[in-house]
């Protein structure tokens, strides 16, 4: 009997753990739109921030732990993204229109709308095309979480560039804070325009937790570590979305240099398919 109550506590534990993602997600609306009022606009849009980074550990357990105590299942594939649509497609919004108010609000809540949007279909797709015990080492598209990162990092990193600007006697590290802030504002529309359109691309990213665990850790793998172990020496105060946006933005970089690089050269950027034989 007691063991059964034993297993039948542990059956629930990624349940939890998925459910905690969405918590972390109502966390960071309430925060992004309500918390300004009771701990300042600083703290509101770092706390929002943080919350999305939370959510984010616990999407990650949720699936392992499942997979560990061998809880897979359709309610659980469901809910997970059901949680995901409140934390990385919903409060990202929430976040962007907090940091930036430079264009007009019709406007913001549009690209709001449309990075909302494309992240459900996300969602969706990845449940249609999600294959039984596949080691998902590769994505089709920005995932949702790695879009919705690169929106927080901005909100836990800006509030600290605001807080060194505060405390700095030096005038040229004073222009050089209010230009990253400057330039973060003008830059957040279009950086979320961008990835919504990533989240629905077909551009493959790396699984980078599933590569290394399975063995795939290639020299690749070992410039990246170095460019993020560079970003945290030197900028540490903007490290985070230096790496993010390397994540989300680097591949399509390298793929569109590549194509142009091709055209340059005469070459086909695209492999053109062989016409079938007609029997």
């Amino acid at each position: 009997m007691a063991v059964s109550i034993k297993k039948a506590g542990l059956v629930v534990v990624p349940t939890l753990l998925t459910l905690m993602n969405g918590v972390c997600g109502l966390g960071s609306i309430a925060m992004a739109t309500l918390g300004r009022d009771e701990i300042g606009e600083t703290n509101a849009i770092f706390y929002a921030g943080t919350f999305i980074f939370v959510g984010m550990v616990f999407d990650a357990l949720d699936g392992y732990v499942a997979r560990l105590l061998k809880q897979t299942s359709q309610f659980g594939a469901e809910l997970d993204s059901l949680c995901d649509v409140i934390t990385f497609t919903v409060a990202p919004v929430f976040i962007m229109l907090s940091l930036t108010d430079v264009f007009p609000l019709r406007f913001l809540w549009s690209i709001g709308v449309l990075f909302m949007l494309c992240g459900v279909l996300r969602l969706a797709r990845f449940n249609v095309e999600l294959v039984p015990d596949d080691d998902h080492e590769w994505f089709r598209g920005l995932p949702s979480p790695a879009a919705a990162g690169t929106l927080a990092s901005f909100a836990v990193t800006l509030p600290t560039v605001e807080e060194l600007l505060a405390g700095t006697t030096s005038e040229a590290s004073r222009q050089l804070g209010e230009q990253i802030i400057l330039l973060s504002e003008y830059s957040l529309p279009v950086l979320t325009v961008t990835l919504a359109a990533l989240m629905v691309s077909r551009i493959r990213y790396p699984h980078i937790l599933s590569q290394v665990t399975h063995g795939q850790w290639n020299f690749f793998h070992l410039v990246r570590l170095i460019f993020v172990v560079v970003a945290l020496v030197t900028v540490h105060e903007l490290a985070l979305p230096i790496v993010f946006c390397y994540f989300s933005l680097g591949r399509p970089i390298a793929l569109w240099l590549r194509f142009i690089g091709l055209r340059l050269r005469g070459l086909t950027p695209f492999r053109q398919r062989q016409p079938r034989e007609e029997v």
